[in-house]
């Protein structure tokens, strides 16, 4: 319930009161508005990977009781005394942070997620003040206004979810590395990230390449629009594609044979992973050194970018495959994406909690 925007909001959620857990409709409070808060009714929150390593406690330092979602579309409901950006009514999104210090020479480039005191992320974090942060598979949430994004009328509110975590994570390095009209870019992987990852490269004006185990999503990759597909289970792939990539994106978080993909740059290629595989990659060194070749990271991308990523989208008629799903059915999905068993995203109806 919301009574007026000076008042705590209560609403219910989907948590995890340990790790591994079933999760539970619980009900808890969001904070009251802030002179530059705004509180969301949330419509849809998408099911990234991220949550699932999360909320199984796979990763250290996990806080539960926990509500994981940090790909949140919804309605503004209401706003703080203080709030420019957005009016009630408007259509938002909230992706993978909820504050940063706004002072550092990363937040003030507009790079938030680099923050040097360290970004909030939308669940499973400690704000500021030392309180736990929970996420959107809740039907209301209260968020700053500077780390809410509008959601262009190009975009349904159910796709524009994934977006705001898979998009973004996928959008922010093929731009930053400077894809577009005569380069060649391979997209490793054919998931969640990898079916976002080729619309954008191919929007951007890329010659684009996918390379995935074997050859079951062709038709598809060629459809969102990929030049090309190689399996990777095909060892006389890496021998046809030596040297050819001017940047490969790794969306995958499984360890790879860095080396081999190392083989397909040309000089001065770059190979950039948004996969976090648990155990740590190894190649030789030798394969950088021949080839003035580069390995980087990239982590999703500040708030700016993810407003500009959104516009690119609607522009471009970019969108996420996605299946609806009802909040009895998270736990079901949690074990179909482990199983790859999704085509790409899963997407929470929050109207069903």
């Amino acid at each position: 319930m919301c009574n007026n925007h000076k008042n705590i909001t209560t609403t219910r959620v989907l948590s995890v009161p340990s790790a591994k857990a079933p999760f539970e409709k619980i009900t808890i409070e969001r904070r009251e508005l802030r002179p530059h808060d705004i509180l969301i009714d949330i419509k849809f929150s998408g099911i990234c990977h991220s949550d699932i390593h999360s909320a199984f406690g796979e990763w250290s330092g996990g806080i539960f009781p926990m509500v994981p979602g940090h790909e949140i579309a919804g309605v503004v409901e209401a706003v703080g005394t203080e709030v420019t950006k957005f009016v009630v009514g408007d259509r938002v999104g909230v992706g993978c942070f909820v504050d940063s210090c706004g002072e550092c020479e990363y937040c003030l480039s507009g790079e938030e997620q680099y923050c040097t005191k360290g970004v909030i992320n939308t669940y499973n974090s400690l704000d500021y003040d030392g309180n736990p942060t929970y996420g959107g598979y809740s039907q209301k949430i209260v968020v700053t206004e500077g780390f809410v994004v509008r959601i262009p009328d190009g975009l349904d509110m159910d796709v524009a979810s994934p977006l705001l975590c898979a998009g973004i994570t996928t959008y922010s390095p093929l731009k930053h590395w400077n894809t577009g009209p005569g380069k060649k870019v391979a997209i490793v992987g054919m998931g969640g990230l990898g079916h976002l990852a080729i619309q954008f490269a191919h929007a951007m004006g890329a010659e684009v390449t996918v390379l995935s185990r074997s050859n079951n999503k062709k038709e598809e990759a060629l459809k969102f629009g990929a030049d090309h597909y190689f399996a990777t289970s095909d060892s006389a792939a890496f021998a046809e594609l030596a040297g050819r990539f001017d940047l490969i994106l790794n969306t995958v978080s499984a360890n790879l044979d860095v080396d081999a993909y190392l083989s397909l740059l040309r000089i001065d290629g770059t190979l950039v992973n948004v996969g976090a595989p648990a155990e740590p990659d190894k190649y030789h060194v030798f394969s950088l050194i021949m080839g003035r070749r580069s390995i980087a990271g990239s982590l999703v991308g500040g708030i700016r970018e993810t407003q500009e990523m959104l516009d690119f989208a609607a522009e471009h008629g970019i969108s996420p495959m996605i299946e609806v799903i009802s909040a009895d059915q998270v736990e079901e999905s949690y074990e179909r994406v482990l199983k790859s068993d999704v085509r790409y995203r899963f997407v929470i109806d929050i109207s069903t909690l």
